[in-house]
């Protein structure tokens, strides 16, 4: 199950964070998202050590977090996006599904011409299309 999504500007400014569950752990939830960044500024400054190539934008799994996992993903503009889930078997390739359709709905919002590029996303349209897709997280469901 995904507990918490978050899109980050290329200065680490939080663009977007959303998170999915009932319990008051949403400051717990923004702190390992903000921890995820130091990560993903490693893997996309050391790339060999990584062993990412220079063009590939699935960071895969970041880390493991008590019971979250951690996965990144990385925009051509420099921007992260962050996916914490609760799943400890989640397979790469819904992983990936999910990060194509959410930065699908991502492109969307930011080129609304009311939207200033660098400010915090606040469409509701982009809220619903994420909310959509975090509930067919697992489904194989193409969108």
């Amino acid at each position: 199950m995904i507990v918490c999504v978050a899109v980050v500007g290329h200065q680490n400014n939080p663009l977007y964070i959303q998170s999915f569950t009932e319990a008051d752990d949403a400051l717990k939830l923004h702190h390992i998202v903000h921890c995820s960044l130091d990560v993903v500024d490693e893997r996309v400054n050391n790339p060999k050590k990584s062993g990412l190539t220079l063009n590939e934008t699935f960071l895969g799994l970041l880390y493991p977090a008590e019971n979250y996992k951690v996965y990144g993903y990385l925009t051509n503009t420099k921007v992260k996006f962050i996916l914490v889930t609760t799943d400890l078997d989640v397979r790469d390739a819904d992983v990936r599904n999910f990060f194509r359709r959410f930065h699908a709905a991502y492109v969307d919002a930011v080129s609304n011409p009311f939207h200033v590029p660098g400010k915090k996303i606040t469409s509701r349209t982009f809220a619903e299309r994420v909310s959509n897709i975090v509930k067919s997280f697992g489904f194989n469901s193409v969108g």
